[in-house]
C-alpha cells in the first residue's frame, strides 16, 4: 500500500501538484476563520441559581431557601456535584454536570426542578437561572468616570444606556453592574402621623400598590372608527406618588404626604467598587457567552463602547482595565514567535545537515503544508487557535519533518552513489520506498504515544486534549506529505549525481566513528555503563518534585482582602481606599486600582462585605525596577504589614476563577472540613489555618472568618402583638419597611424603570437604640413600643454557609511557593491526621490543584502501558521479530535518562506538561530506533558480517538519527527560552524533551548497535 501510494504520486504528479495548492487555499481560509482565544474552554457545565431574598440572614436563607432547592437537584442525570453558598439575602446553587453534558440540556432540567419548588419558597424571592457563562466569560472590564455625574447618576448611565447596548453584541452573554447607587422613588413613613390618623403600615402599602398602574378599558366604536380606552393612574413624579390618597378619616383624605416623606433615595447596597485611591467609582463587567471567541466579543464591545462615547455626557469617560484580547495577544504571540523562530532553526539545520538548498527547501515546504493541513482538520473538529494548540503545533514542529528527512536524506544518497543507467525519477522511487515502511512506522509511533493524553480529563483533559490532536493531526499531515508531496518536490527540484557530504556532517563522522568503534570493542563496559546511567537516573526520580500545572503568568494581578466579618460596607470601601493609595504610594510599578467589596448585582460572586477582590494596573514589564512578579508581589506584602486585621492573598484573573470553579475556593491546595455545627467547623478551621501556615512552603494561607456577624434578633410575643390587633407579619413587615425596605412597584420613567419602595430613613439605621426606641401603629389607631410585642437580642452568627452535595463544610485554601505541590500536600495529610482530632460525623477532604494532579497521574499510569503495548504491536507488525521489537523498545528507559536529569538539574517539577515531554520523548527515541534497526536489517539481509552491519549501518544512518534528534531539539529552543504569558507551560515539556534528546540520540548511536549486534546477529560479548 505504502509503495503504490509512492508509485501513484510519482506518476500522477502534476495531480499532486494541484491537490497541494487547493490545501494551500483551503488550510489559509481555515486559519482565518480559526477562533482565536489565551485558552481553551476548561469550564465544566456548569448552571447557577441565584436567588436573591433581601433581609434574610445566612442560616435563614439555607434552611428555607438553599436546602429545599438542592433537595430538589439532587438525583438529576450525570450531576457530578450540587454545590451553594448562602450569605446575607442571597444564595448562590451551582450545579456541576458532567463534561460531554450539552449546556442547554442541563439548564432544562434545572429549570423544571426549579419551578416545582419556586412555589414553596418565601415571598419576595427573586432570581432564577444566572446566563449562560463560564468562568472564562469575565473578559472585559471597565469604569465609568466623570466628576460631573453622582454615583447614582454614573449607574443608571451604566443600567439604561451602556448595558442595553452592549447586550445587543454576539457573544455577550450579560452586562454586570457593580458599585454606584440604584436610584429609588422613596416613601419613609412618619410613624407618629400614622398613629395620630390611624394609618397602618399595610393600608399606607396597599394604597401606594392600588394607585400606581395604568391599564387599557378596551375600544369604543366611533362611526368608522375604533378609539382603544387606556387608564393612566401610574405614578410618574414625586408629586403625583405624595399626592396618593391612603383612606378617608372623617370625611377628611389622608394623602401619602400626610404620613410619610417622599423622597428620592438609593436601593441598599450589597457592595461598591473604589479606584486608584480617589474614591467610589461605578464598574461594568461584560461576561462572554459559553464557547463565544473572546477575542471578537471584546473587539465588538471596544468598538461599540467607542460608538457610544460621543453621546456620552459631558466630561463622563469609560476607562477599560481589563481587557482579555490582551492576554490573548501575548498568549498566541508568544507561541507564534516560538513556532516562527523554531522554523527558522530548522531551516538552518537542514542546510548544514545536508549541505543542499534544494534538498532543504524541499524538507522545509513539509513545515507550511503541515501546518495548513493542521488548520483545516482543527477547524473541522472545533478547536481554537490558543495557547495550548498552537503550543502542539510549536512541539511538534520539530518532529513534523523528521519523515521527511529520512526520505530526501536517502533521496540525495541514492542520486549522488547510484551509479545505475535509470532514470531521476526510478531512483528517487527506490529511495523513498526503501525507507517507506520505517517512516511510517515510526511516524505512527509517535502519534500513538501522543494518544494517552487524548484520554485524560478534567482540567488537565481541556488543556492538553487540544495538544495531543494537533500533533497527531500535524504528525498525520507531514507523513502523508513526506510520502506524496516530498517525493515529487525531489523529483523536480533536485538534481543527480555526486554530492560532497557538508562539513557538519564530516565533523560528526570523524567524531562519532571512534566511539561507535570503542563501544563495538568494549560492549561490556558499555552496557555497564548504559545501566549505571540508568540507576542514576531512578536515584535522582524521587528527588523531583510533583506539580500538577506549573501557574501561568497571565500579566495581571488580583488583591484579595478580608477584612472582620461586622465591617460595614463604608468602613470596608474606606480601608480599601487606603490600601490602593499605600500600595500606589510604595510601589511604582503599580500604576492604579479598581477593587470591588462586596457582591455584584446579578450575584455570580457572592462575595460579602468585608471581602475585596482588588485588580492591580501595573506597568509594562520593562519598566520595573525588577522584572519579576515574585519580587512585585513581595513588595506589595511589605505595604500590606502595615494594616495589621486586614488577611490578604494574591492570585489572577482567570486562575482565581478557575479554581472557583473546579473546587468552589481559590487556591493551589482546599482543605475541606464537612460537618454539621457552624462552630465547631469554624474551630476546626482555625487548627487547620495553624497546622497549613506551619508547613514550610505554605503562601497565603487563608480560612475565611464564618462568624462574628453581629446581629439582632426580633422574637415577637405572639400574644401581646396578639392584643394589640397586630400579627407576626405585621411585625415583620414593619421592621422590614424600616430597615431593608419593602418593593411596592416600580416607577416608568420613559424606558427606566425606578424601583418604587416603602422604607424609614437614613436615621433609623444608624444606631440599634433608635431601631430599639420606634414606636409600631396598631390597627386601633396607637403607636406602642417595640419592646411591647418583641424581645430584642443581641448574638453573632456566620458570614456565610458552604454546602457541598447537601452537606457543610467550611474551607482553609493555601498556595504554595518555593516547593512541589504533592510534597506539600503530603507533609500537610500527615500534620493534620496526627494533630487534628475530628469529632464523630466531620471528616476532611484536600482538593485543589492536588485533586487534578492525582487524577492525571493515575490516568497517564493507566494508559501509557497500554499504549507502549499498541507500539510494541506496530513495531512487531515493522520488523516481524519479538526480539527486535524488544530491542527498539527497550531503548526507551534509556532515552528517559537525560529527562530525568534535566527536570532535576533545572529545579523544574514534573507535572502534567512535563510528562507530555517524556510522552514526546518516548515517540523520538522509538523513531530513531526504527530507522537505525531497519537498516541493520537491510544490510544484515545481503550477508555482511555482524559487525560490519552496526558499524556500516550506524555510520550510514548517523544523518538522519541527528537530523531528526537534533531539529527537534532546536526546534522546542524558542519554547525553552520563552518569557511571555503561556511559556511557564511548554518550559517543562522542553526542558524533558531536549535534555532526553541527548541521552536518547547518544544511546541510539552507541547503544543500539551493541545491542543488535549481540541480541538479533549473535555477536561476540566482549
Amino acid at each position: 500500500m505504502i509503495d503504490r501510494l509512492i508509485e501513484f504520486s510519482l506518476t500522477q504528479r502534476l495531480l499532486v501538484l494541484g491537490l497541494t495548492l487547493l490545501l494551500i487555499g483551503a488550510g489559509v481560509q481555515a486559519w482565518r476563520a480559526l477562533p482565536i482565544d489565551a485558552f481553551p474552554d476548561i469550564s465544566t457545565t456548569q448552571v447557577k441559581i441565584i436567588l436573591k431574598a433581601p433581609g434574610m440572614t445566612p442560616e435563614e436563607v439555607e434552611a428555607r431557601i438553599a436546602a429545599p432547592i438542592e433537595t430538589e437537584m439532587l438525583g438529576i442525570p450525570r450531576q457530578r456535584i450540587l454545590r451553594s453558598i448562602s450569605k446575607y439575602g442571597l444564595t448562590d446553587i451551582t450545579v456541576d454536570f458532567e463534561d460531554k453534558a450539552d449546556i442547554y440540556w442541563a439548564r432544562t432540567q434545572v429549570a423544571e426542578r426549579l419551578n416545582n419548588v419556586l412555589a414553596d419558597l418565601p415571598d419576595g424571592v427573586t432570581g432564577g437561572l444566572a446566563p449562560i457563562t463560564t468562568p472564562l466569560s469575565d473578559v472585559y472590564m471597565f469604569t465609568i468616570e466623570g466628576e460631573a455625574l453622582s454615583l447614582a447618576e454614573r449607574r443608571a448611565l451604566l443600567d439604561w444606556v451602556i448595558r442595553p447596548q452592549l447586550r445587543t453584541l454576539p457573544g455577550v452573554a450579560d452586562v454586570n453592574s457593580l458599585g454606584g447607587m440604584v436610584k429609588t422613588f422613596e416613601v419613609a413613613p412618619d410613624n407618629s402621623a400614622m398613629s395620630a390618623r390611624g394609618v397602618t403600615l399595610t393600608e399606607l402599602a396597599e394604597a401606594i400598590h392600588a394607585s400606581n398602574r395604568n391599564d387599557g378599558a378596551g375600544r369604543l366604536t366611533d362611526g368608522e372608527e375604533v378609539w382603544l380606552l387606556r387608564v393612566e393612574g401610574a405614578v410618574q413624579n414625586l408629586q403625583q406618588l405624595a399626592s396618593i390618597v391612603v383612606k378617608d378619616v372623617a370625611g377628611v383624605p389622608v394623602r401619602v404626604a400626610d404620613v410619610a416623606t417622599v423622597r428620592l433615595g438609593a436601593l441598599t447596597r450589597y457592595g461598591g467598587v473604589t479606584h486608584n485611591g480617589e474614591g467610589e467609582t461605578v464598574e461594568g463587567l461584560v461576561l462572554a457567552l459559553r464557547g463565544a471567541n473572546a477575542q471578537q466579543v471584546t473587539a465588538a464591545v471596544e468598538a461599540r463602547l467607542a460608538e457610544i462615547a460621543p453621546t456620552l455626557p459631558g466630561g463622563v469617560t469609560i476607562r477599560p482595565f481589563y481587557d482579555r484580547s490582551v492576554l490573548v495577544e501575548h498568549a498566541v504571540g508568544t507561541v507564534s514567535n516560538a513556532l516562527l523562530e523554531a522554523t527558522v532553526l530548522v531551516l538552518i539545520l537542514l542546510f548544514l545537515f545536508l549541505g543542499n538548498v534544494r534538498a532543504a527547501l524541499t524538507v522545509a515546504l513539509t513545515l507550511p503544508l503541515a501546518a495548513l493541513a493542521t488548520f483545516v482538520l482543527m477547524r473541522q473538529v472545533g478547536l481554537s487557535a490558543n495557547l495550548m494548540s498552537l503550543g502542539g503545533l510549536a512541539i511538534a514542529i520539530g518532529m513534523l519533518v523528521d519523515g521527511a528527512v529520512v526520505v530526501v536524506e536517502n533521496i540525495v544518497t541514492h542520486l549522488a552513489h547510484d551509479d545505475s543507467r535509470q532514470s531521476k525519477l526510478h531512483q528517487v522511487f527506490r529511495a523513498v520506498r526503501e525507507v517507506g515502511t520505517p517512516v511510517v512506522s515510526g511516524v505512527l509511533i509517535i502519534m500513538i504515544v501522543f494518544m494517552p493524553l487524548l484520554t485524560l480529563e478534567g482540567i488537565e483533559g481541556k488543556l492538553f486534549v487540544p495538544v495531543a490532536l494537533t500533533i497527531v493531526f500535524a504528525l498525520g499531515a507531514a507523513l502523508v506529505l513526506s510520502l506524496t508531496v516530498v517525493p515529487v518536490l525531489a523529483s523536480w527540484l533536485m538534481a543527480a549525481g555526486a554530492h560532497e557530504d557538508p562539513w557538519l556532517l564530516r565533523q560528526a563522522v570523524r567524531l562519532y566513528t571512534p566511539l561507535l568503534d570503542f563501544a563495538l570493542a568494549r560492549t561490556r563496559p558499555v552496557m555497564i555503563a548504559a545501566v549505571g546511567l540508568l540507576a542514576l537516573a531512578a536515584v535522582l526520580f524521587p528527588f523531583i518534585g510533583k506539580s500538577f500545572m506549573p501557574t501561568l503568568d497571565e500579566g495581571d494581578l488580583l488583591l484579595q482582602l478580608e477584612k472582620l466579618p461586622s465591617i460595614s460596607l463604608e468602613e470596608s470601601l474606606d480601608i480599601d481606599l487606603k490600601v490602593q493609595r499605600a500600595i500606589m504610594q510604595h510601589v511604582p510599578e503599580v500604576t492604579g486600582a479598581v477593587a470591588r467589596a462586596g457582591s455584584d448585582e446579578i450575584g455570580l460572586d457572592p462575595m460579602g462585605l468585608n471581602e475585596t477582590d482588588g485588580y492591580l494596573l501595573l506597568k509594562p514589564r520593562d519598566e520595573w525596577r525588577r522584572p519579576d512578579k515574585e519580587w512585585l508581589t513581595e513588595e506589595i506584602r511589605q505595604v500590606m504589614a502595615g494594616f495589621p486585621g486586614v488577611n490578604f492573598a494574591f492570585t489572577q484573573p482567570i486562575d482565581m476563577r478557575v479554581s472557583e470553579m473546579l473546587t468552589g475556593s481559590r487556591g493551589d491546595l482546599a482543605v475541606k472540613i464537612f460537618g454539621t455545627d457552624i462552630a465547631t467547623l469554624n474551630r476546626l478551621a482555625e487548627q487547620v489555618e495553624a497546622i497549613i501556615g506551619s508547613v514550610p512552603g505554605a503562601q497565603d494561607v487563608l480560612s475565611k472568618k464564618n462568624e462574628g456577624v453581629q446581629y439582632l434578633q426580633a422574637r415577637v410575643d405572639r400574644m401581646a402583638a396578639g392584643r394589640h390587633g397586630l400579627t407576626v407579619d405585621d411585625v415583620a413587615a414593619f421592621l422590614k419597611a424600616q430597615l431593608e425596605g419593602v418593593r411596592l412597584g416600580i416607577v416608568q420613567e420613559g424606558i427606566r424603570r425606578t424601583p418604587l419602595v416603602l422604607r424609614a430613613g437614613e436615621e433609623v439605621r444608624m444606631s440599634p437604640a433608635l431601631f430599639e426606641a420606634l414606636r409600631i401603629p396598631t390597627p386601633g389607631g396607637t403607636a406602642i413600643p417595640l419592646r411591647e410585642v418583641t424581645r430584642l437580642e443581641r448574638t453573632d452568627g456566620p458570614v456565610g454557609i458552604n454546602r457541598e452535595n447537601a452537606a457543610r463544610y467550611v474551607t482553609v485554601q493555601s498556595n504554595v511557593a518555593d516547593r512541589d505541590l504533592v510534597g506539600f500536600v503530603d507533609e500537610v495529610r500527615a500534620r493534620i491526621g496526627k494533630e487534628l482530632q475530628l469529632p464523630e460525623g466531620y471528616h476532611v477532604v484536600y482538593s485543589g490543584q492536588f485533586e487534578n494532579q492525582q487524577r492525571a497521574a493515575a490516568r497517564l499510569a493507566l494508559v501509557v502501558p497500554v499504549s507502549l503495548a499498541l507500539i510494541f504491536a506496530l513495531l512487531f507488525t515493522t520488523f516481524h521479530s519479538v526480539r527486535q521489537a524488544a530491542l527498539v523498545l527497550a531503548n526507551v528507559p534509556f532515552a528517559l535518562v537525560g529527562g530525568v536529569a534535566a527536570l532535576f538539574i533545572s529545579g523544574e517539577y514534573l507535572s502534567v506538561p512535563a510528562s507530555v515531554g517524556f510522552i514526546a520523548l518516548l515517540g523520538i527515541a522509538v523513531l530513531n530506533g526504527v530507522v537505525m534497526v531497519s537498516y541493520f536489517n537491510q544490510l544484515a539481509g545481503q550477508g555482511l558480517p555482524a559487525t560490519s552491519v552496526v558499524r556500516d549501518g550506524a555510520l550510514r544512518r548517523l544523518r538522519p538519527v541527528l537530523m531528526t534528534a537534533s531539529i527537534t531539539a532546536f526546534g522546542l529552543v524558542p519554547l525553552l527560552l520563552a518569557t511571555g504569558p503561556g511559556s511557564e507551560i511548554q518550559k517543562p515539556l522542553a526542558i524533558v524533551v531536549v535534555g532526553g534528546l541527548v541521552s536518547s540520540t547518544a544511546l541510539t548511536l552507541v547503544l543500539l548497535p551493541v545491542l543488535y549486534r549481540r541480541f538479533i546477529l549473535g555477536g561476540d560479548l566482549k
